[in-house]
């Protein structure tokens, strides 16, 4: 049992190195570069596009594998059920579930809602209305970085309050 727990564990772990690396990857190399690759708009976009398709997908994957070795996890941390609000580490836990939450529906939210729309429309070029709605999307996709950030603390923090 105990190496059926460590075995999930490492999943978990390498599942999230890839999904918070990538994100952070995503934001601070590609993006950056995409500009120097292309000074077309449209070109750009689509490249980005086609970039955020394929992470996409296996952010997906990436996602199903966290939730669920997550929930794994966090049932055998607990002893009990009860501890999730009456022990230190079932509230740090409790939190950042929520904040795992929080951060899931933001991404998606985000992503369904204007992923697409930025993409046709800068198709039709309309670049001041694609300007515009990327504006929202950063401000969202940065508290979703900001907010794997601090599910990668509370992780790292999660077994000093192991009871």
């Amino acid at each position: 049992m105990q190496l059926l727990f460590l075995v999930i564990l490492w999943i978990h772990a390498l599942t999230a190195v890839f999904f918070i690396g990538g994100s952070f990857f995503i934001w601070g190399v590609v993006w950056p570069v995409s500009f120097k690759m292309t000074g077309d708009e449209k070109e750009r976009t689509r490249i980005m596009g086609l970039i955020g398709r394929l992470f996409g997908t296996l952010t997906d994957i990436s996602i199903i594998i966290l939730l669920a070795t997550g929930a794994y996890l966090g049932l055998g941390y607990l002893p009990q059920f009860s501890d999730l609000t009456t022990t230190a580490g079932g509230q740090l836990l409790l939190a950042k579930s929520i904040t795992v939450i929080v951060m899931v529906v933001l991404m998606y939210a985000n992503n369904i809602y204007h992923g697409k729309r930025i993409v046709n429309l800068a198709a039709q070029g309309k670049l001041d209305e694609v300007k515009r709605i990327r504006k929202i999307t950063h401000v969202a996709s940065f508290i979703t970085l900001g907010l794997l950030a601090v599910i990668a603390i509370m992780a790292f923090t999660l077994p000093y309050y192991h009871p």
